[in-house]
């Protein structure tokens, strides 16, 4: 079975938007199958302008918001620019929702609890239909639909692997390009399957992986690192994880601390040296060419379906060619493992 990869990526305050469109051909041309857009309204440039401009100049690739959230825009707008990428993109428009973070926060709200998405997504469905629904305290109806648009759900934790493997078509699997920590996650989907009774088929899961290759090592750990310190702070709050996770929870502490809102996966952001090149090494793919196709290769034993890499920004057309060219040409040379 041939392997699936993605690619995710936000638009830079520093990049012009007309490159979104050649980066997005260039996406397509080398047969990825999805690319997500980074929803940061402080952050990034317009989520909804560069899905528009990709959709209009590619042929195959998915696209989708990786992720939109449920309290910076109310689900109707939500729905109704997402029925227009679906036209703009001739019926390939994915809707990516999380429980918001950065966006949220940057926003002065909170980020969405279980039963919000729950209902959020449940709505989503009703809109989708096309159909008068009651919803929101009156009958609505989205006219501009035309097909169940799939949702997927961003998820790290226990609770939230479970309702996405009970609501959704897919799962944005996030938290760690690690396989022993993926695979305690997969557990949890494997539940919301069970609990739902549905099939595995039923549900894309998309694991979302940061890397950066380099024959020094340093610089490939220093070109992740601003990530790293982002993904410690989201694990401060944490109940429960793998046990040999248990270890990093002080440099969890210390990047809820230091971390800064306005530098969110900044490569120059100075909050980034609080974590440990260990905790870096665990949480992203960050080394030589041999060490990130090895790792690749574990994470393919795992029950996943596709791969989607975070194209950093600084050049990206660079950092496309090695990964299409070089690591995932390496990858697959090795066979299925």
């Amino acid at each position: 079975m041939k392997r699936r990869y993605g690619i995710s990526m936000g638009v830079s305050p520093r990049e012009p938007l007309s490159r979104t469109a050649e980066l997005a051909r260039a996406i397509d041309e080398r047969g990825f199958e999805a690319l997500w857009f980074i929803d940061f309204q402080l952050g990034m440039k317009d989520v909804y302008a560069a899905m528009n401009l990709a959709a209009l100049s590619t042929d195959n690739v998915l696209i989708g918001a990786g992720v939109t959230n449920l309290v910076t825009r109310h689900p109707t707008v939500t729905a109704n620019a997402t029925a227009a990428l679906d036209e703009l993109s001739g019926g390939r428009a994915v809707l990516g929702l999380g429980a918001g973070w950065s966006a949220v926060l940057g926003a002065g709200g909170a980020p969405s609890k279980l039963a919000e998405l729950r209902s959020g997504i449940d709505e989503f469905r009703q809109l989708f239909s096309g159909e008068p629904c009651d919803l929101y305290g009156s009958q609505v109806r989205l006219a501009t639909a035309t097909r169940q648009i799939p949702i997927y759900l961003a998820v790290s934790q226990p609770a939230m692997l479970q309702l996405a493997a009970q609501t959704c078509d897919g799962v944005v699997l996030m938290g760690a390009a690690d396989p022993e920590f993926c695979a305690w996650q997969l557990e949890f989907i494997h539940q919301g399957l069970a609990a739902a009774g549905r099939d595995r088929s039923e549900l894309t899961v998309d694991l979302f992986v940061t890397m950066s290759t380099d024959d020094d090592r340093q610089t490939a750990l220093d070109d992740v690192r601003a990530w790293a310190v982002s993904q410690a702070a989201t694990f401060h709050p944490w109940k429960r994880m793998p046990t040999a996770w248990e270890r990093f929870r002080p440099e969890f502490e210390r990047a809820a601390d230091a971390y800064g809102l306005v530098d969110h996966l900044s490569l120059q952001a100075e909050h980034k040296h609080i974590v440990s090149d260990e905790f870096v090494t665990s949480v992203a793919l960050a080394g030589d060419r041999d060490t990130c196709v090895e790792r690749i290769r574990e994470l393919w034993q795992l029950d996943i379906d596709r791969i989607t890499f975070a194209l950093l920004s600084g050049g990206r057309e660079q950092r496309l060619a090695q990964l299409a060219d070089d690591l995932i040409a390496n990858v697959e040379a090795g066979g299925e493992g």
